[in-house]
């Protein structure tokens, strides 16, 4: 076997996975909804300008503002630098003029200079005063928007094609880094060169143009074109917040980023997109291209024929397990992804530097491997077990650089630290997997936990005594319920308290399981007339 794509397209939801002889290694989720995604362009308002944080905020018509840093400001925007420019050069030149015809300083003078020097140079403290609060701004999404924040925007825009990313800021002629042939890099930058661009663009060939010929380069730029074009007349109808580009669906996205030579066919579930992608590969392959594509027409769930949903159960778990005997454990915080590996096995192996070496070699491939499934991003520690040997530490490190060679999300490693972690860097352009899926419980707020049976005793003991003290309730009957577990504590571990209790203040108690409570809930009622205490 070899690569698989399988699609399976619902109301809801659409759903991708990649197989890689069977065995699951990207997966992704799209819903339908106007949450700006990575990729988006939109013409936003500027709303205002912050500067201890260097950032502008813009209405860009989603519920949070989007974050856009000064220093991506400039792209795009060289027509208000120039204003500037032109402005501030004026201003200095008036007082050069005043200067020189009040102290008589020479055309040649170094003060001369210094002027000419300072007034070509744009800084972060100008960018307040070339933009201002009301201005429509042209940006595009980096970053998606993640928990309580907004997207955060620049005005570097790039739209990507199948082939080709064409930059219409940037003069810059590239290759993707993933052309490791010189012969073949040279071929292409001929190509690129022979493409008519208008002056000022730019453009970088994606690894899918490896092989290819002029044509279907040709082909990609006209089409980015006439994307940037449609851009180019939103931006003239001055109406903002506007969405000028959206990025293409999940069918769409799948074609033009994941269908590559070493992809061996495309099983989808639903027919429309089976024909759309059919009909997409054949005008920009041919027929050949157009062959990998199937319509999966089997009354079984698609992901559950493929097994997929089963291979999708570790991917919200704590922890996952290696094929040694080994495990990861993985916690996404606020602040970053904290991975630990354990052996798994006694110390005297886990002692054994065969053993720790072969272990986090394995676990070096699950962890790279669950950063694309769940889709995690942002800084991400790995705490592998304690190595004695530096070049068992270089393994490890060159083994992690390798894997994630190949990984979409651009992602940066460093070598083990002096207290044996490890830490990494992954583009983080939206919500992970794990965010999209799931909300925090209601409950817990997200820490995984709840009280003990023995704290939720506690508590209740000491509003049993709060309350009888209180000398309306002297002599009550008082019933309480609570969850079953916490119940059998009560009965078992502390029924004496209990008895004493009653001794002391001289009521009658009586205790009711009630498995609709919530573990960390319980009730106190009057046992006679079943009036509501607490």
């Amino acid at each position: 076997m070899s690569k698989e794509i399988i699609l399976n397209c619902e109301k809801l939801e659409r759903r991708f996975a990649l197989l890689n002889n069977g065995k699951l290694e990207e997966y992704k989720i799209e819903r339908d909804d106007d949450t700006p995604k990575a990729g988006d362009i939109y013409l936003g308002r500027i709303i205002n300008l912050d500067i201890s944080l260097q950032a502008a905020f813009i209405d860009i018509g989603a519920k949070k503002n989007a974050f856009l840093h000064f220093k991506e400001m400039l792209p795009g925007n060289s027509e208000l630098v120039e204003q500037y420019q032109t402005d501030q050069a004026n201003r200095e030149n008036a007082i050069v003029a005043k200067r020189k015809k009040q102290t008589r300083i020479p055309e040649n003078s170094p003060l001369n200079a210094e002027v000419s020097r300072r007034k070509k140079k744009i800084s972060m403290e100008d960018i307040p005063n070339i933009f201002k609060p009301g201005m429509e701004i042209l940006v595009q999404v980096a970053k998606a928007p993640i928990s309580t924040k907004g997207a955060r925007v620049t005005c570097d825009i790039t739209i990507p094609g199948r082939f080709l990313v064409l930059m219409p800021y940037s003069e810059h002629i590239g290759l993707s880094s993933r052309i490791e042939s010189t012969a073949e890099r040279e071929r292409l930058r001929k190509i690129l060169e022979q493409l008519e661009l208008p002056e000022g663009m730019g453009m970088i060939c994606r690894t899918n143009g490896e092989g290819r010929k002029q044509t279907f380069f040709k082909r990609d730029l006209d089409l980015l074109m006439d994307y940037w074009k449609k851009i180019e007349l939103g931006v003239e109808s001055r109406v903002a917040p506007r969405r000028l580009f959206t990025e293409p669906n999940l069918i769409d996205r799948t074609v033009r980023d994941f269908m590559t030579d070493e992809i061996g066919g495309i099983v989808v579930d639903d027919q429309e997109a089976f024909k759309h992608i059919k009909e997409t590969l054949k005008r920009i392959g041919g027929s050949k291209l157009s062959s990998k594509v199937t319509h999966f027409k089997s009354p079984a769930q698609i992901f559950d024929y493929y097994k997929i949903d089963e291979q999708l159960l570790a991917v919200f778990q704590r922890e996952v397990k290696l094929p040694g005997g080994g495990a990861i454990v993985i916690d996404e915080t606020e602040a970053l992804i904290a991975i630990d590996v354990n052996s798994g096995h006694g110390r005297k192996l886990s002692e054994q530097p065969e053993f720790v070496l072969k272990t986090n070699l394995e676990a070096a491939e699950e962890i790279a491997r669950q950063l694309r499934l769940r889709d995690v991003g942002g800084l991400v520690v790995l705490d592998f077990i304690d190595m004695r040997s530096a070049s068992d530490r270089d393994e490890v490190y060159r083994h992690m650089k390798k894997l994630v060679k190949d990984d979409r999300a651009k992602t940066k490693v460093l070598p083990l630290s002096k207290l044996g972690l490890m830490e990494m860097t992954r583009q983080r352009e939206h919500e992970s997997i794990l965010d999209q899926v799931y909300d925090p419980c209601p409950y817990c707020h997200g820490t995984g936990m709840v009280k003990s049976a023995l704290t939720m005793s506690a508590e209740i003991q000491r509003e049993l005594s709060s309350v009888m003290r209180d000398k309306k309730y002297r002599g009550v009957a008082l019933r309480v319920f609570m969850h079953p577990e916490v119940l059998n504590r009560l009965r078992n571990e502390d029924a004496q308290l209990l008895n004493d209790l009653e001794s002391k203040y001289k009521n009658e108690l009586s205790f009711r399981a009630d498995p609709a409570l919530h573990y960390e809930e319980f009730r106190l009622t009057d046992a006679d007339t079943g009036e509501k205490i607490l």
